[in-house]
């Protein structure tokens, strides 16, 4: 094919709008219908309910959406790539095919896995392999945790196969998300392994459409430029044979794209620009950005390098259970009350240490001399953790409620006493892509096994570049956010804050002022954190990462905002000394 290949995402996570797919085949062209399901959580969400049904462990919703655009997509020559096979991509592949039958539809469908590692841990360990936690360095087998999944993330080469061999569906398990774009356009434009620039591309592309409207406007910072409320059209990346690419939308649909909504979703849930795959490493410090059009936005110029010789692994394992409950404390004397409830509640329960764990926040919303009851309230949250879940049930919220009559004045809780939950634990580590099998089950029955691509050793991590002097002169108080625009996000226990300028001048500032030391001056939780800070000039923008902020994952963090989806909104919110000249005057606000 020489003309570009149309990917047009329908998902960014296991939950997202249903109506997404039909949305996206009818709206206008595309080749290609894609859809992300899978995170880290989402896969102990599968395994869970696979412990209940075997038969399950995919996302369902992706059949109801299918079974809405399975007809158009086969008669108009759309293919689609989904990783919606979870934990059990042979048994979505069926799925498929029976609701085909019901549908008198006749669609070739292919699956792809070998992720699946939960059953080879104790080889893999036996052979030398410790699976070490990245963050921490703890060996497996130094702690006394049994993962209940591990997932390799495979490479977009085994969808490229399926599609090459005539698949009309292809369902994966664990593959990288921007696989689900690398595999497509690697069987469109006919690359091999070698063609690291065009693969990076892809990759950048692919990591652009991975969570729909967070590339069209959706979750962007500088809201005022999305001048169209209505929910944001999906992402479209219109992938050339030279890896660079357009991303757009469908035309009437709401949102934005521009520079900006793209750089915010390169920059999210990033670390280091040298951003590595099992492709390869799309290094996205060296990639451009232009407008190309209304709504539309030219990447190019990515490069690429050879892959590591290690995939990522993803294991979840059970952490036991907990418990929150939510106390409400109104008007004066806000902490006193607080430290009150604290003692008096451990006091009835038996002591902290009758606890694996405990998380206590006071959470301010009070103001003084309020206007409404509501405005002078602040929230005590305790949550509980232990192995014993009799320990953290009733037991524990039942006995919050003893405070009703004994405890501070105006004690009541958000919610009546709950029940106990189980909690899973993410920890991430890599094993040599040699001992993973990456295996295709073509439409024919056939099954097939990728090569890992040449591996290129250890990734080099990016240095830092000599820029533009940091601009002078008189500063003003103002919010980070009057410069800088932010998205943040989680990757299992760490959270990443990129945080970007409209101007080569405010990021001359921005590249010097932030600092590992100053984020954790304005971030209070980071103060005791390792902090990372990355720049990528050509973006204009700075990549903080955060270490252990979100303790062991989303699953079992115990922070309101689990997943620090608002923590770069709350950067922003930080009053610092900006450069008169980098702030807008009265006139222009």
């Amino acid at each position: 094919m020489t003309r570009p290949v149309l990917i047009g995402n329908c998902s960014g996570f296991y939950g997202d709008r249903l109506a997404a797919a039909r949305e996206m085949v009818d709206g206008g062209s595309i080749d290609v219908l894609t859809g992300d399901y899978l995170a880290e959580l989402t896969m102990l969400i599968l395994w869970k309910a696979r412990r209940k049904d075997p038969a399950a462990g995919y996302a369902k919703t992706f059949l109801a959406q299918l079974e809405e655009v399975l007809g158009t997509c086969l008669d108009r020559g759309i293919k689609i790539v989904s990783n919606a096979g979870g934990l059990n991509p042979p048994g979505l592949a069926a799925e498929i095919t029976a609701l085909a039958e019901r549908l008198g539809l006749h669609p070739r469908v292919a699956h792809v896995d070998g992720d699946d590692l939960t059953g080879r841990l104790d080889d893999l360990q036996a052979a030398g392999h410790d699976l070490a936690h990245l963050d921490t360095g703890r060996k497996l087998g130094e702690s006394a945790v049994r993962p209940v999944t591990a997932n390799a993330y495979l490479g977009g080469f085994g969808i490229a196969a399926a599609l090459d061999a005539g698949a009309d569906v292809v369902v994966t398990g664990r593959v990288t998300d921007a696989s689900l774009a690398v595999g497509p356009a690697a069987w469109w434009h006919g690359w091999q392994p070698g063609d690291l620039d065009a693969i990076a591309g892809a990759m950048a592309a692919g990591h652009v459409i991975e969570c729909g409207p967070q590339a069209t406007g959706g979750n962007y910072a500088f809201a005022d430029e999305v001048t169209d409320r209505r929910y944001p059209g999906f992402p479209i990346a219109e992938v050339a044979a030279d890896g660079s690419s357009v991303i757009t939308k469908h035309p009437g649909t709401g949102g934005l794209v521009s520079v900006g909504t793209v750089t915010a979703q390169l920059l999210y849930e990033i670390a280091d620009p040298a951003y590595a795959g099992p492709d390869a490493v799309a290094h996205f410090d060296t990639l451009a950005l232009e407008p190309d059009g209304a709504h539309r936005v030219r990447m190019s110029g990515t490069r690429g390098t050879a892959p590591p010789e290690t995939l990522k692994v993803a294991l979840n394992h059970e952490g036991g259970y907990r418990n929150t409950m939510t106390l409400v404390l109104t008007g004066l004397d806000i902490e006193a009350k607080a430290a009150w409830a604290e003692q008096q509640l451990f006091e009835l329960l038996g002591g902290k240490d009758r606890f694996a764990e405990t998380d206590v926040r006071l959470l301010r919303f009070d103001h003084p001399d309020a206007p409404t009851n509501e405005q002078a309230t602040a929230h005590l949250r305790i949550t509980v953790k232990d192995p014993d879940r009799t320990k953290v049930g009733r037991a524990f919220s039942n006995t919050t409620m003893e405070l009703a009559l004994g405890g501070y004045p105006g004690f009541h809780t958000t919610t009546p006493p709950s029940a106990e939950s189980a909690y899973g634990v993410y920890w991430p580590t890599v094993v040599p892509a040699s001992e993973v099998e990456h295996r295709v089950t073509l439409p024919d029955g056939t099954v097939t096994v990728i090569a890992p691509p040449p591996s290129g050793g250890p990734v080099t991590p990016s240095r830092r570049t000599e820029g533009a002097p940091a601009p002078d002169g008189p500063t003003r108080r103002a919010p980070l956010g009057a410069v800088a625009g932010a998205r943040s996000g989680d990757k299992g226990g760490n959270a990443n804050i990129g945080v970007w300028t409209r101007t080569d001048e405010a990021y001359a500032w921005l590249r010097t002022f932030l600092t590992p030391e100053r984020v954790r001056a304005l971030l209070p939780e980071a103060r005791d954190l390792p902090v990372q800070t990355f720049e990528l000039p050509n973006l204009r923008a700075v990549n903080v990462v955060v270490t252990g902020i979100l303790g062991d994952g989303v699953a079992s963090a115990t922070r309101p905002d689990p997943q620090a989806k608002g923590l770069g909104e709350y950067l922003r919110s930080r009053v610092v000394d900006v450069p008169e000249h980098l702030l807008p005057t009265a006139d222009q606000e």
